[in-house]
C-alpha cells in the first residue's frame, strides 16, 4: 500500500504579520480605566467637534443707556438704594427686557426665531429643539437663552450684546431687532415717567384754569346783576358827589345866616330854607346808598371786593401751576433716557462658535484630571486596605 500525495495549488498562505512589540507593550500599559474615562470622551468629543457640530456665527453690539444730563432717571432714583448706579440700573432694565419673554414674543413678530435655530444642516445638539426639548414657547425661551449673552461693564458703562446663529445674516438680524425692541422699552419708560410728572402737572393747570374761569364768571354776573362795572370807583363818585353836596350846603347854611342877620324879614330865608332840606335830603339818599341796608353800596362793595380777590388768588394760582407745568416739562426732557448705539451690530465675516481644537483640549485636560484624582483615591484606598 502506498501513501498518499499532497499536492498543493497555487502559493502559500502568508503567515499573519505580528504586531509590532512596542504596541503590545503599550496596550499592556494602559489600564481600561483610562481608555473608557479619557480616551473614550475625548475621541467622542474629537469627532462630534471635527466632523459633526455646526459652524455658529457671532454678532456683537455695544450700546449705552444714559440721559442727557447723566443724572439719574425715575427707575434709577428708586433702586439706587439697593446699592446700584443709576447706569447700572437703566441698562439692566434693558438687558432683563434683552432675556425677557417679552423680548422673544416682540423678535418671533419679525423673524421666525424657531426657522432661524433650526436652519438645514445644523446638527441635533446645537439646534433647537434639542434631542429631548419641546417645540413650545416656554421651550423656546429656555432655549433661546443659548444663543443671547449680555453683559456690562461696570468700569465704562457700556453694555455688549452677543447673539449666536448658524447663519451670519440671521445673527446680524437678531441683534438688531433686540436693540430695536431694546430702544422701544426706553421709550416706554421715558413716556410713563413723563406721564407720571407731566399729567399731574397739567392735570393742576386745567383745575386752575376753571377755577380763574368760574371766579371770572362770578364777577361778570354780580356786574350785570347789578349795573355797574366797579363799586369801587362808584363808591367813590358817590363820596365825592356827598363832598361836593355837603360843601354847598355849608356855604347855602352861612348865605341864609348872614340874611337873617341881615334881614331877619326877608322873602329869600323861606326859598333858602326849601334849598337847604334838598340839599341835606340828597344828602341823606346818597349816604343810605353807599352805608345802608343790604342793598347798600357797602354791602355790593363788599361781595365785589370778595370775588375779586378770588380772581385774583386764582390767577396767581394759575400763573404759579403753569410755570410749575413748564419745569416738568423741561424736567421730564432732562431727564428722558437714550439707549446709543456705540458699535451696531456686525455681520460677522466667518464663523467663530464652536472652538474646536480649544473645546477639544479642554474635554482632554478635564478628563485626564478627573481619572489622575481618581486613581489617587483608588490608591489611597488600596493602599489603605492592604495597611
Amino acid at each position: 500500500m502506498t501513501d498518499p500525495k499532497l499536492t498543493f495549488v497555487g502559493s502559500l498562505p502568508k503567515a499573519p504579520t505580528p504586531r509590532p512589540r512596542w504596541f503590545e507593550r503599550v496596550a499592556k500599559r494602559i489600564p481600561v480605566s483610562f481608555l473608557v474615562v479619557v480616551v473614550l470622551p475625548t475621541a467622542i468629543a474629537a469627532i462630534y467637534l471635527l466632523l459633526i457640530a455646526a459652524p455658529v456665527y457671532v454678532s456683537e453690539a455695544r450700546f449705552i443707556v444714559r440721559s442727557p444730563t447723566s443724572q439719574p432717571s425715575s427707575l434709577g432714583v428708586a433702586l439706587q438704594g439697593v446699592g446700584l448706579t443709576s447706569n447700572q440700573t437703566d441698562a439692566f432694565a434693558v438687558h432683563e427686557y434683552i432675556r425677557s419673554r417679552d423680548g422673544l414674543r416682540d423678535l418671533n413678530q419679525r423673524y421666525d426665531v424657531r426657522q432661524i435655530l433650526a436652519r438645514p444642516g445644523v446638527d441635533a445638539f446645537s439646534r433647537f429643539p434639542r434631542p429631548g426639548e419641546g417645540d413650545g414657547f416656554e421651550d423656546l425661551y429656555k432655549g433661546f437663552q443659548r444663543y443671547v449673552v449680555v453683559g456690562y461693564d461696570s468700569t465704562t458703562g457700556i453694555s455688549t450684546l452677543r447673539v449666536e446663529a448658524f447663519r451670519a445674516d440671521d445673527a446680524q438680524h437678531l441683534a438688531t431687532a433686540l436693540l430695536d425692541g431694546g430702544e422701544r422699552l426706553v421709550n416706554r419708560l421715558n413716556d410713563r415717567a413723563a406721564a407720571d410728572t407731566v399729567d399731574e402737572a397739567r392735570r393742576t393747570v386745567e383745575e386752575a384754569k376753571a377755577r380763574l374761569a368760574s371766579s371770572q364768571q362770578a364777577i361778570a354776573s354780580f356786574r350785570n346783576q347789578e349795573g355797574f362795572i366797579d363799586p369801587t370807583r362808584t363808591a367813590t363818585a358817590g363820596g365825592e358827589l356827598i363832598g361836593q353836596l355837603a360843601t354847598t350846603l355849608a356855604a347855602m347854611r352861612a348865605e341864609r345866616a348872614q340874611v337873617a342877620s341881615d334881614a331877619p324879614n326877608s322873602p329869600q330865608l323861606p326859598v333858602m330854607d326849601s334849598r337847604i332840606r334838598a340839599y341835606e335830603n340828597q344828602i341823606a339818599q346818597e349816604k343810605a346808598k353807599i352805608a345802608g341796608d343790604s342793598n347798600s353800596l357797602a354791602e355790593k362793595l363788599t361781595r365785589y371786593e370778595a370775588l375779586s380777590l378770588d380772581v385774583e388768588y386764582a390767577a396767581r394760582t394759575l400763573t404759579t401751576v403753569t410755570a410749575a407745568y413748564d419745569n416738568s416739562l423741561l424736567e421730564a426732557r432732562r431727564k428722558r433716557l437714550y439707549l446709543e448705539r456705540v458699535v451696531a451690530p456686525d455681520r460677522p465675516d466667518e464663523p467663530i462658535e464652536p472652538k474646536r481644537l480649544l473645546t477639544l483640549l479642554a474635554v482632554f485636560a478635564s478628563t485626564l484630571l478627573a481619572y489622575g484624582i481618581g486613581w489617587l483615591v483608588y490608591a489611597g484606598v488600596r493602599e489603605h486596605q492592604q495597611g
